[in-house]
């Protein structure tokens, strides 16, 4: 199997920890817990009706898929970078127009935009506010991905039709190989990821955390 993905035209390269990295995507209090701001001002009937199925399979399953992806690339000396949604002011007026016609302004040091405590970052990891769907278009990822000398993305996160799809178009663009973890991002219903999930294949390898961790301990 090639190692080296400068070897290889193909997107089939398993992950050499040397030159990978974990981005896990806006898993954070806004957006992944009851309390969080997107979901607050819900009643119980209608955070139910519309968001149950989505918070109890990222509390069942999708999470702790994401605390095994982190723990697994730590141990082999993988960098692990987060995102989150947070304007880099407290009243939003530097984010996007998208976010702002959304509505979305999680203010900047917030508890809204703290990574969820089940995946805390370490104290040397790098966490990245954002303010637009994709983390290459309002931060500095790029740059900072290539300094520590990344070549293998592998993203896990929130929303998968939203800023993971995001993430993955700009990154192939932008000349790294691409691994999404399919069991390790989720969106509103099983329909909507399923369907990006067939959208965005053309651009990345699409491997289970299982498959990753498998790959890590090969290196080990």
């Amino acid at each position: 199997m090639v190692e080296d993905p400068d070897l290889a035209l193909t997107r089939e390269v398993s992950l050499n920890p040397d030159h990978a990295a974990l981005l896990l995507i806006d898993v954070q209090n806004f957006s992944a817990k009851r309390e969080g701001a997107e979901f607050k001002d819900l009643s119980d009937a209608e955070f139910n009706e519309t968001y149950g199925w989505f918070f109890d399979q990222l509390e069942s399953r999708v999470v702790p898929k994401m605390q095994a992806l982190q723990s697994g690339c730590r141990t082999a000396g993988v960098e692990v970078l987060y995102t989150t949604i947070e304007s880099l002011t407290k009243d939003g007026r530097d984010r996007s127009l998208d976010y702002k016609i959304t509505g979305f302004n999680v203010p900047r040091g917030s508890w809204d935009g703290k990574v969820i405590e089940e995946l805390a970052p370490g104290d040397d990891e790098i966490v990245l506010p954002k303010s637009s769907s994709s983390v290459f278009v309002s931060t500095h990822i790029d740059y900072i991905l290539r300094n520590l000398g990344v070549k293998q993305l592998v993203l896990s996160g929130l929303i998968t039709d939203q800023c993971v799809e995001s993430a993955i178009r700009d990154a192939c663009d932008l000349g790294y190989l691409v691994t999404q973890v399919t069991d390790a991002c989720l969106t509103y219903s099983m329909e909507r990821h399923e369907n990006s999930l067939s959208t965005i294949k053309g651009y990345c390898r699409q491997v289970t955390t299982q498959q990753i961790l498998d790959e890590l301990a090969e290196h080990g």
